[in-house]
């Protein structure tokens, strides 16, 4: 066991444990009381505080540092928890990416970011690029640790389904399997692929998939009977925040949307 394993297992030790039967619960909004013009809700806190400008491309600033920056800001994340088939349909592939999103639903458009180069494309984006299809499948928290599993870093062609316990289940219009103790899962074919540069060595640096949903798969406790809203008390998703640690959905608020 690594040094930082058992440091890990120390601090999780000492933590509450994980209230696997807490429902989600609706409160009032921070104030309810609000009213057009009002501004911020904490009664001008916010504005006494200075910022700190930074420049992502300052000499000597490493990309680290903004990777670590933005995933600790930029939250909470939807995960998508891919599964993709190589080329020859001998290896499946399961992996979870948190630079994620719906981004359209006519047609349904998702995007999936990859850190590194298409020419040196790992499991997920090198099937993604010969196959053109995967299943974006969202993750619960009745198998979160399942999912964490498939962020191994495993050699191509080795599968992380039979690492993470995770089961199979059969999809419609593309051949990768989805995961079925998923709540909602999206079969999905390619669209486009677009890579990026560096700004300061001009190296392709990652990649980011437009894929379009196909089929829907969504569990019959879940969806209502319009088939048009999942329920949140039964999917209990969770997001990535920064570093190794996520989020769970235990409190929710409404908000209207104004009308001019």
């Amino acid at each position: 066991m690594c040094v930082a394993t058992s440091r890990f297992e120390k601090v999780q030790a000492s933590r509450p444990d994980f209230r696997a039967n807490a429902e989600v619960n609706t409160t009032k909004t921070p104030n309810p009381a609000w009213k057009q013009g009002d501004g911020g809700n904490d009664g001008g806190e916010s504005l006494k505080k200075d910022h700190i400008e930074i420049n992502p491309y300052a000499e000597g600033r490493p990309a680290a540092l903004n990777y670590k920056l933005l995933i600790s800001s930029i939250v909470p994340r939807p995960i998508a928890l891919v599964s993709t088939v190589s080329a020859d349909g001998k290896s499946f592939n399961l992996a979870p990416f948190s630079y994620s999103q719906v981004v359209c639903h006519d047609p349904p458009t998702f995007i999936v970011g990859f850190a590194g180069p298409l020419e040196q494309a790992k499991d997920t984006l090198k099937n993604l690029n010969e196959t053109k299809e995967c299943v974006i499948n969202i993750i619960s928290e009745h198998f979160v640790e399942a999912a964490n599993s498939t962020s191994v870093n495993a050699p191509y062609g080795q599968s992380e389904w039979k690492y993470s316990g995770l089961h199979q289940a059969p999809t419609s219009i593309v051949k990768p399997p989805r995961v079925k103790e998923s709540v909602f899962s999206v079969e999905a074919k390619l669209q486009d692929i677009k890579e990026f540069e560096s700004r300061t060595t001009g190296q392709k640096t990652g990649a980011m998939v437009i894929v379009e949903g196909v089929r829907f798969w969504a569990r019959e406790d879940a969806i209502n009977e319009e088939q048009s809203i999942i329920d949140v008390n039964v999917l209990k998703p969770v997001s990535r925040l920064g570093g190794i640690t996520y989020g769970r959905v235990t409190e929710i608020f409404e908000l209207q949307r104004p009308e001019w």
